[in-house]
């Protein structure tokens, strides 16, 4: 009676609060797997470079910066970049003044060059992802508020670090959307994530939503593609399916006892979905069932491209089986990421950017030859861009006041350039986009109206859902 009466009162108080509602009222339901509109997306394959691609090098090419290099602001037309008010009306610093804007301008240190049927430049360091800009929607014009590599966390979630843990971009996927195969997870990891220092399994974490709507990480390995899901020595198929069977019954009950436990349902699912996977998962990565000729695309055959060409070739292979959400990271080194080119940044751009450049256009290509192309969306982002001053001799610094990041497939217009930056690559100043405006137009594109994505007494920031980018928008 005493449990009764206390359930009267709290949801009395709960909904006086507005976090649950009355039934006239029209109760709370969660997502029933179905679009909110008609989708022109049934997947996304998101690859994230970590530590801070330099825009200016890569697909922003700035002239004026080969004009001016060497010369500090005060010298240069742009001398008012820095007292631009957008410097600091956005910025949140976790350290104050860590990051400081370094005052001479440093030139590109690569070529460029007009691409396409479209004429965009992209740098040289980008020739076979440059050769298909005509199939890409670039975005110039991305900010974010954070200068520190907390940033890679705000990238997934769209919040500030210091604001606490958030879900991100795929785990609302995943919540808002049914499975396409019941025998793999419909959100999946490739690839070493970022580190602890920067947000660690939160980039690609439930949050509030639940772990079941985390990403599950794999790894490109048929012998042992998700750690302690391979069976003990010995163990029939038909043993262990009795033992799941088990440990479904034991749960269940605890389940009984425990209703709104998140831990306890996702545990439930996770081991039904593990016994599916034990079959599904090792198949997927078996990349050497694909032809000669699709290893080549990829730079299977080269030592340099290999290893981020398997991993593309396996989230093309997780694609076509029906993965909702394949999350794919580039540049873990057990820190801030290997794109975070505060010092010899040539060298280390310009060998991450012949890791990925190849399998990157590969896996567009391969896409595109077997009809996926146009129902997957591939996003190519970073936490954000560098500096266009000079850090020390050879580096650039954090930037988080504009940068590029692009989108390809799923209804995506190809062969645009969509916002800009200042002539130096300093501020965002036409059509500015923060980071969950990537976020909306995945989720539009995938017939999904962020607003709708809510989940009780989680009331969320009008920042969190950002607008989709109409103008990409085929």
């Amino acid at each position: 009676m005493g449990m009764g009466f206390g359930g009267l009162a709290l949801g009395a108080m709960l909904n006086r609060d507005g976090i649950a509602r009355a039934e006239s009222e029209g109760p709370w339901r969660p997502p029933d797997g179905k679009p909110h509109f008609a989708p022109k997306a049934k997947r996304v394959i998101w690859l994230f470079m970590i530590g801070g691609v330099s825009h200016m090098d890569t697909f922003d090419p700035k002239p004026a910066l080969n004009k001016f290099g060497g010369m500090t602001y005060d010298e240069t037309p742009f001398r008012t970049a820095l007292d631009n008010p957008l410097l600091k009306k956005n910025l949140r610093e976790v350290i104050t003044g860590l990051h400081k804007q370094h005052s001479r301008l440093y030139p590109m240190q690569v070529g460029y060059r007009k691409r396409g049927q479209s004429g965009i430049e992209v740098s040289d360091w980008f020739p076979h992802v440059g050769s298909m800009v005509d199939d890409i929607a670039l975005v110039r014009s991305v900010w974010t508020t954070d200068n520190n590599h907390g940033a890679q966390m705000q990238f997934h979630t769209g919040r500030h670090v210091l604001e606490g843990q958030f879900p991100t971009i795929g785990s609302w996927a995943h919540y808002g959307l049914g499975s396409l195969n019941d025998n793999l997870p419909q959100f999946v990891v490739l690839g070493e994530p970022i580190d602890t220092c920067c947000g660690g399994l939160g980039a690609h974490g439930g949050a509030y939503l639940g772990p079941e709507h985390s990403g599950v990480q794999l790894s490109v390995d048929p012998a042992n593609p998700l750690p302690f899901a391979t069976p003990a020595g010995g163990v029939t198929r038909d043993r262990q399916a009795r033992e799941f069977a088990l440990l479904s019954e034991l749960n269940g009950l605890a389940a009984a006892e425990y209703p709104g436990e998140p831990a306890l349902r996702a545990r439930i699912r996770s081991y039904e979905l593990a016994f599916r996977m034990q079959q599904a998962v090792p198949d997927v990565m078996r990349l050497d069932e694909e032809d000669a000729a699709t290893q080549r695309l990829y730079g299977l055959d080269h030592d340099v491209t290999k290893p981020f060409g398997q991993v593309c070739l396996a989230a093309r292979r997780m694609a076509e089986r029906g993965v909702r959400f394949v999350q794919v990271f580039h540049g873990q080194n057990g820190g801030a990421g290997k794109w975070d080119g505060h010092s010899k940044l040539k060298k280390t751009h310009s060998e991450l950017c012949a890791q990925v450049d190849k399998p990157v256009a590969g896996l567009l290509a391969d896409l595109k030859r077997r009809g996926l192309f146009n129902d997957t969306i591939i996003a190519f982002v970073t936490e954000f861009g560098r500096t266009p001053g000079a850090q020390g001799l050879d580096g650039r610094d954090h930037h988080p006041y504009g940068f590029t990041v692009w989108l390809a497939g799923g209804g995506i217009k190809g062969g645009v350039a969509h916002g800009a930056t200042d002539e130096i690559g300093f501020h965002a100043v036409e059509n500015r986009h923060y980071v969950t405006d990537i976020h909306a137009t995945i989720l539009h594109q995938l017939g999904l109206d962020p607003r709708k994505l809510e989940v009780p007494g989680r009331k969320r920031l009008d920042v969190d859902f950002g607008a989709p980018i109409q103008s990409i928008i085929a």
